[in-house]
């Protein structure tokens, strides 16, 4: 006998467009192919030893009962530090930081603390594939709008035509996934207009890769501009700074105001992220090292991988920061980027990601994206692999 299970929303659930995540498709398929999976953004070397004896040693000492709510006041007050080192930004420890598990969670709950049923929100495309479901789970309506091709930048006076008086929130993300683009102090001037001429717009900021910044740039972070920082939300992710993602451990910072908002969601849907990580992190920031370096370290991965892939028919595209290189294929092969990617996978031993897929209207530009934070033995093997299309 077949059961039809019952929905009180329907056949189609809350999100009936949505299915699995390239990311989780394509990782199957490399499992299948023994590929090398340079498609989903995580390292395959090792963290730093010394944050896990400090993880060890905080679970020997006792740290493994329910942290605070809002994060464990020591990494809160050192992650302040941070912010007022780096930016020069004055963040109150215990009224605008709350730990979450992972930057993901981070900035599902900045939207899902402002947005209302109808509300509009700007998202520009390619895009990090958990926004647009974020937006529509709360009723709310993306507002798509495309990076220009090949660098990836904003194009402004789009942005300020699409604004309406149902314009709830602005989604930046820099360095970007899944491109590398960055922003810069233009892009900053441009928020700085929209904020001051529409008071009811606020800012989710996409931060997790802040210290994956390449070429001499500098990270152009929300926590630079008070009066940005008054409207915004802006989101991190430890795991992308220190190579754990596993652990899925990020962090919000907003105003109090908004932060207030943050917390009435976050404490009925995670309430607090395990302890001993946190204590971990507090005594792990004191090394600044372990982050102000990654920029260099994560570049030479990037430099290391285009160089190798000269070999074969790719051509690169821009990329200043983030874990992520786009590649594009036009001079080479009339396949659409899915198929590419899964010949690639099934051929070649090489998975990547194909770019349509952070495009609601799949919009192709014969663009796969490669993930080069790897060790170079892996980064030497998948390059060589390809030079043989």
């Amino acid at each position: 006998m077949n059961l039809k299970l019952y929905s009180p929303l329907g056949d189609g659930g809350k999100l009936p467009d949505t299915g699995t995540t390239i990311f989780t498709i394509m990782s199957q398929l490399a499992l299948e192919h023994n590929a090398i999976n340079l498609g989903q953004g995580f390292p395959d070397f090792m963290m730093s030893e010394e944050l896990i004896s400090l993880v060890n040693t905080a679970m020997l000492q006792g740290h493994n009962q329910y942290a605070h709510m809002c994060g464990v006041p020591l990494l809160r007050e050192k992650i302040a530090q941070k912010a007022k080192k780096l930016y020069d930004s004055n963040v109150n420890a215990d009224a605008q930081i709350t730990i979450t598990p992972g930057g993901t969670y981070a900035i599902y709950t900045s939207l899902t603390s402002m947005l209302e049923k109808d509300d509009e929100v700007i998202v520009f495309e390619p895009a990090y594939d958990s926004y647009i479901p974020n937006i529509l789970v709360n009723g709310a309506k993306p507002v798509l709008i495309p990076l220009q091709y090949p660098a990836y930048s904003i194009p402004w006076n789009e942005v300020h035509e699409k604004i309406t008086a149902k314009t709830k929130a602005i989604i930046i993300n820099s360095p970007h996934n899944p491109t590398g683009a960055v922003i810069n102090e233009g892009d900053i001037e441009q928020l700085k207009s929209i904020v001051q001429q529409h008071k009811n717009i606020f800012i989710v900021s996409d931060e997790v890769y802040e210290h994956l910044v390449f070429d001499g740039l500098a990270h152009q972070s929300i926590l630079r501009y008070p009066e940005l920082m008054e409207r915004s939300f802006v989101c991190f992710s430890f795991g992308k700074t220190y190579h754990c993602t596993g652990w899925k451990i990020g962090y919000c910072i907003a105003s109090p105001l908004l932060m207030k908002e943050f917390r009435k969601v976050h404490q009925f849907n995670c309430f607090s992220v395990n302890s001993f990580v946190q204590y971990a992190l507090a005594d792990f920031l004191n090394n600044e090292d372990a982050y102000l370096s990654l920029g260099n370290f994560i570049q030479r991965k990037r430099d290391y991988f285009q160089n190798r892939m000269l070999a074969t028919k790719f051509k690169p595209l821009p990329s200043h920061g983030s874990y992520f290189q786009c590649y594009s294929y036009k001079g080479f092969s009339d396949e659409n980027d899915m198929e590419l990617a899964i010949r690639l996978t099934k051929e070649y031993g090489v998975t990547a990601v194909p770019l349509s897929s952070f495009y609601q209207s799949g919009k192709d530009d014969n663009v796969l994206r490669f993930c080069f934070a790897k060790k170079e033995a892996t980064l030497k093997e998948a390059a060589d692999r390809l030079s043989k299309l």
